[in-house]
């Protein structure tokens, strides 16, 4: 769902810089196993997002394999990006957080274990 994602700040823009790049290749489809478990990634931020924002979370802190570094993705853009990958098999391009405060980002691992506390307490009662 293209609307769950920020627009691209150069579509339509003859001057995109990134137009010197090419055209990006065709992505190939996901496999059945990558598909669930974006599906289950996307599920797991609902949830994430369900106990986490009003706690004042703004979203999640993943490493990059590629770079090494850490990167900040609001609820949207998580959201956004692993909507992107089901439907057409790779995240959509887009600007890091400017100056995230680390303070307001958990990693995934908090996050899941935030989520079983919460389930463990609910089910102790």
């Amino acid at each position: 769902m293209l609307e769950d994602v920020p627009r691209d700040p150069f579509a339509d823009d003859p001057n995109d810089p990134a137009g010197e790049l090419g055209a990006p290749d065709d992505p190939e489809p996901l496999t059945h196993a990558e598909r669930d478990e974006a599906l289950t990634d996307l599920a797991d931020v609902e949830v994430f997002r369900s106990l986490l924002e009003p706690q004042g979370v703004l979203g999640l802190v993943l490493d990059c394999p590629e770079c090494g570094d850490q990167h900040y993705f609001d609820w949207d853009l998580l959201r956004g990006n692993l909507r992107q990958m089901i439907d057409n098999g790779r995240p959509q391009v887009h600007e890091p957080a400017y100056r995230p405060d680390p303070a307001n980002y958990v990693s995934w691992e908090y996050a899941r274990g935030y989520v079983d506390g919460v389930i463990d307490t609910e089910e102790s009662r």
